[in-house]
This record gives structure tokens, C-alpha cells and sequence, in this order.
């Protein structure tokens, strides 16, 4: 994720949530952004200026009237060199006053002055009722008629003790939101499959077997499918990560699992994506009981081959577009290239597994039907954008 050379105002109206403003603001400067806040009255009853600006860098804007900058217009000055606004928290009130055009303090002027260009990004944050009330779901409704962004809100425990709808996303989710944002569209109106981390193979109630597969690849590449404007579905075998935002998750354990999930989604989609590491093979007689050690005899286990999900995707009447994975642990340009040709696909992806496996980087080697071509080592998120790129292209 980069906003590198990005000029974000970092807007905060009053509410709990404003807790969570101190990292995002952190996020927002780690991941290269120039962050400017504003913050209204009642923001300033649940952290303080001096907090914002340490971890912002910059002074904090509270007051309509101040001073600091030479013509003693802060509601004009601040937006002009803005890429976007974004109020995190957003309050009820303040969702009220930009459906009205209210400018009764910096930050609700500072947003009605702002160009015609500049985004303006809400985060909501509020109590449950307040969310549900028919009053602040008829402004969430005009804020988007006016192309305003809505991000959130979530569901979840709220600090008053009740649960549902209107949390603040989480800082993370923000930047995320955020970075997306400011993505080319390059898969608007496509429908994306995805599979992602290893398959676990049972062989009794407690031992199975898998891989070293984390599933990293395969969840960047659905989050930057998702930045790109796709709407994206990823069955995911067992892993630790954290859903994407925005992607349709769809859990599974066992490869025939895993085949079934692709099978029952892949209809409608445009692009087939099939980064998991599948088991090839499954243990056709798993014991019912966890099978004892027995001391000089060694367990007996009979194998049957695992369905090949991409090949199968691969020969349907009309495939999506399908992109495959390999990863091998040596000669990657022979079995890359061999196994482009033996699923019939018209792009795959290759690496060396145990130099990727559990790890955030990555280089990966495209094969097509003209050659291969090399994408150096980086980060899983930018290589993950770059496919993305390379996809979009070749559609």
C-alpha cells in the first residue's frame, strides 16, 4: 500500500472513534502521505491537538479564525493542495451539516470551500440507533448523490456496550480504503475468482497433510483486484490473514472443497486466478480415530489424486480468462513453460516456493504464449498490482 506524495487533510468531529484517528494519522505519514489535520470542538474533547501533531508532523487546525496562515483563511488555504478529505471519525451531526452546506466551524467550511476536484471521503462513526435512525440514513443516502464517499460504516461491539452497525473502520481498513481510491479502475465491472493459501489433507481426526503456503500472494491479489474496481471472490484455504476489505471470502479446508467453491462461483466470472497450492494428492481411506504409534510398524496410507481445479476452469466451453501459478523448486523456466501448455492457459505465474512461502516478497516470471518475462523481487502488494496490471492489459 503507498500514498507516497499524497497531501490528505485528516478531518475529526467529536466521537469515540477519535482513538483511532492517532494511528491512522501515523499510518497515513508511514506510508508516505503528508498528513494535515483539522479537528473540530468536540474532536478536541476526545484527544488532544498536541497528539495529532506529533504523530502528524504538522500543526494541528482547530479554529476558524486562526491566524497561522497569512490571509487568516484556513478554510480556503488548507484544501487547495489537497488530493482528499477525509473525516475519520464522521459524526451523525457533521453527516448533517455537509448535506446542508452548514459552515458554523473550520472544518464544515473547510469542506463546503473545497474544489470541485478535491474528494471529500466520510468514515461514519456512531451508535447503532443513530446509524439505523431514518434521518441519518436519508443523509448517508445524498452524501453519495452528492459524490461524496462513504467508507464504512462496520458492525461490531460499540463502546456504549451495544453491537451493530456503525463503527468506524478500523485504521488499517482506511488506509487501504484510501489507497484504493486512488487506483486506476482497471477491472471496473469485472467479476474476479480467486484462491488463495494451501489445502490440509486429512488423514486421521487430528494430522493431515499441506504445504508452506501462507496465502499472502494470493490475498494481495485480490486486494489489488479490488482497488483495480473488480468485484472479487476469493476461496481461501486455512490461513491466519485477515479477510480484504471488500472481497467476498469463502473458506475452505480440503482441495475437493476448494474445487467445489470454484465450480459453484466460477460461473459469470471474467478472470480465474489461481494462485492456492493445491494438494495434489488426498488420502483416499482417513481414519475415523487418531491412528497409535505402534512400535516397528509403520501406518499404511493409500493416495488418490486431487482434482485439478485450473485445468478443469481451463476446459470449460467458455473460461474466464485463467491465470495459473506454479511453484516449483527448480528449473522454473522449463516447468513453467510446460505447464502454461499442459493446462492450457493463457497466462502463468511462476516462482521458486521455498524462496516465496511465509514471506512478504516475492519475484515471479509471467509465461505466455510469446516467452516469459521477469518481475523482480518486491513486496507481495506491489507485485500483486502489478499482475493485476498485466491481467488488465491482456484482456
Amino acid at each position: 500500500m503507498s500514498l507516497a506524495g499524497k497531501n490528505i487533510v485528516l478531518g475529526l468531529t467529536g466521537g469515540i472513534a477519535c482513538y483511532k484517528a492517532a494511528e491512522l494519522a501515523r499510518g497515513l505519514v508511514k506510508a508516505g502521505a503528508s498528513c494535515q489535520v483539522v479537528m473540530t470542538e468536540a474532536a478536541r474533547h476526545f484527544i488532544t491537538p498536541v497528539t495529532l501533531q506529533a504523530l502528524s508532523g504538522k500543526p494541528v487546525f482547530t479554529d476558524q479564525w486562526d491566524s497561522r496562515i497569512s490571509n487568516n483563511m484556513a478554510h480556503i488555504d488548507l484544501s487547495r493542495h489537497a488530493d482528499a478529505l477525509l473525516i475519520a471519525p464522521c459524526s451523525a451531526d457533521f453527516m448533517r451539516k455537509l448535506v446542508h452546506g452548514a459552515a458554523d466551524d473550520l472544518l464544515s467550511t473547510l469542506c463546503l470551500a473545497r474544489p470541485a476536484n478535491v474528494p471529500l471521503l466520510v468514515a461514519p462513526a456512531m451508535n447503532v440507533e443513530m446509524w439505523d435512525n431514518p434521518a441519518t440514513q436519508r443523509n448517508a443516502v445524498q452524501l453519495k448523490k452528492d459524490g461524496i464517499t462513504l467508507l464504512g460504516p462496520a458492525a461490531g461491539d460499540q463502546a456504549c456496550g451495544e453491537t451493530g452497525l456503525g463503527r468506524m473502520l478500523e485504521p488499517e481498513q482506511l488506509l487501504e480504503s484510501l489507497s484504493a481510491f486512488f487506483q486506476p479502475k482497471l477491472l471496473a465491472g469485472k467479476k474476479v475468482l480467486i484462491t488463495a493459501g494451501p489445502t490440509f489433507e486429512p488423514i486421521d481426526p487430528v494430522r493431515g497433510i499441506t504445504n508452506l503456503s501462507s496465502g499472502k500472494m494470493g490475498y494481495a491479489i485480490a486486494r489489488a483486484a479490488w482497488a483495480a474496481g473488480a468485484e472479487v471472490t476469493l476461496v481461501s484455504g486455512p490461513t491466519s490473514l485477515q479477510a480484504p476489505l471488500g472481497v467476498k471470502v469463502l473458506p475452505v479446508t480440503t482441495a475437493l472443497e476448494m474445487h467445489d467453491a470454484v465450480m459453484t462461483n466460477v460461473a459469470g466470472q471474467q478472470v480465474f486466478i489461481a494462485v492456492a497450492a493445491v494438494a495434489d494428492w488426498r488420502v483416499s481411506d482417513v481414519s475415523t480415530q487418531k491412528i497409535k504409534k505402534q512400535d516397528g510398524q509403520l501406518p499404511s496410507l493409500t493416495f488418490e489424486q486431487n482434482p485439478d481445479i485450473l485445468a478443469e476452469v481451463a476446459a470449460m466451453a467458455s473460461p474466464p480468462y485463467c491465470v495459473g501459478f506454479a511453484a516449483e523448486s527448480e528449473n522454473l523456466l522449463e516447468h513453467g513453460a510446460a505447464k502454461r501448455e499442459k493446462k492450457r492457459i493463457p497466462l502463468l505465474v511462476g516462482n521458486i516456493g521455498h524462496q516465496t512461502f511465509g514471506k512478504d516478497d516475492n519475484e515471479l516470471v509471467l509465461f505466455d504464449a510469446k516467452g516469459h518475462k521477469n518481475l523482480p523481487r518486491a513486496s507481495k502488494e506491489i507485485l500483486a498490482g502489478k499482475l493485476i496490471e498485466e491481467i488488465a492489459r491482456r484482456l
